[in-house]
């Protein structure tokens, strides 16, 4: 035990070290380039970018103010304990039901430390800078909950509270929708306009859930319920480190494992196709799906809280390196790296806790922590979809 948590504490500092030395790389970059000082293509549009003078005070750069966001004047700087301490929340919230990750740090980076005001405020003086940093932040989002997504899968794989091939299964499923989806309806369909009624959905699937908490509707999930009974008991005895998922048969047709002696089935073939389904339909509405997994797993698969948090995290995981690979390979998107170093301290502290943590709340509350986050959600995309901004952060 002592090996794994010293593994898991190495690899956060890796973490953490990478970001720094990203940090370096970018400030010895900027003692040589020019473009205020600028590398890269961050460089080349802030050089377009009109200068603050007389009456243009919005939507410019004044070379004379403090650097912030990436190094340019006059952006916002947001204060490292705070974003500690909100990383530390998107770390436990995520690790402790498989979701949400995105969303909250979205309401970090967005509304609490004023990113998004700062990219829109150039969307007609310089869109390029405006697609750059609103791609910058979504990228940010996603480090922090590529991280939370590594470290809750490797510490529910040591619980065993994880199914690999379930997981493994939604996404490849998840990444060929995610991918194939966007190269094929790209500029010919877009369901944007129906976000409205997406976060109507949204509330029917909180409700689904809530029903699911229910005794009649427990009562409907027999082994779910029954696994779930056993793994508290065995929380409170102290030996729940004995027993979790085992798997017994696996095809590409039909994989069986069993958990607290509770065994479950799945088609491996057709949750692909439910991971395929989830990322299209984001595809499509140009929002992050990953809350989706969970209510798949629970109520389609029919399985516990305790093990669909591990789950969920090995598919956003896949989903999160494509994403940032393509993002700051293929795009040359750019990240804050001092800032980014240290919200990931704060997202391995709380990604170590949530797994902890989670063992000791009952199945059935955690279901409804994610039933009260889905409604949250929901009035966000309502809002967003019938009256042109969300109501709720991030905005």
């Amino acid at each position: 035990m002592k090996q794994s948590y010293r593994a898991l504490l190495i690899l956060g500092l890796v973490a953490v070290m990478l970001g720094w030395i990203g940090f370096l790389h970018v400030g010895m970059a900027q003692e040589k380039a020019g473009d205020l000082g600028l590398a890269g293509k961050l460089g080349k549009i802030i050089a377009e970018t009109p200068k603050c003078s007389g009456e243009l005070t919005k939507g410019c750069i004044n070379p004379d103010a403090p650097r912030g966001y990436l190094g340019i004047p006059g952006a916002p700087k947001p204060s490292y304990i705070v974003g500690l301490l909100w990383a530390i929340w998107v770390g436990w919230i995520f690790s402790t039901v498989g979701a949400f990750g995105g969303i909250m740090a979205g309401v970090g980076h967005i509304t609490i430390f004023g990113l998004a005001n700062y990219a829109k405020s150039f969307k007609t003086t310089n869109f390029a800078l405006n697609k750059f940093l609103t791609d910058s932040i979504r990228v940010s989002n996603q480090f922090l909950v590529g991280l939370s997504a590594l470290v809750s899968t490797i510490n529910y794989a040591k619980m065993k509270r994880l199914v690999a091939p379930l997981g493994i299964a939604m996404g490849v499923g998840s990444i060929i929708g995610s991918t194939l989806i966007p190269i094929l309806t790209a500029g010919k369909i877009s369901l944007k306009a129906y976000l409205g009624y997406f976060g109507i959905a949204v509330f029917l699937v909180a409700g689904f859930m809530f029903y699911g908490t229910t005794e009649r509707g427990r009562s409907k999930k027999k082994a779910a319920k029954e696994a779930a009974d056993r793994f508290e008991q065995a929380v409170k005895s102290g030996k729940d480190v004995h027993e979790g998922v085992a798997i017994q048969k696996f095809s590409l047709t039909e994989c069986a494992f069993t958990f607290y002696g509770v065994e479950f089935r799945f088609n491996p073939l057709l949750v692909a196709l439910g991971g395929f389904c989830i990322a299209s339909l984001a595809s499509f509405l140009g929002i992050g799906g990953g809350f989706l997994l969970v209510p798949f797993m629970t109520d389609l698969v029919k399985l516990p809280m305790f093990i669909v948090a591990g789950t969920s995290a090995l598919i956003v995981l896949i989903g999160m390196v494509v994403s940032i690979f393509n993002y700051m390979v293929v795009k040359g998107v750019m990240v804050w790296w001092s800032f980014i170093g240290v919200e990931m301290i704060g997202i391995f502290i709380g990604s170590m806790i949530g797994p902890r943590t989670q063992k000791y709340i009952p199945d059935i509350w955690l279901k409804r922590l994610f039933v009260l986050l889905a409604i949250y959600v929901g009035i966000r995309y309502t809002s967003k979809g019938f009256l042109g901004h969300s109501i709720v952060p991030p905005y």
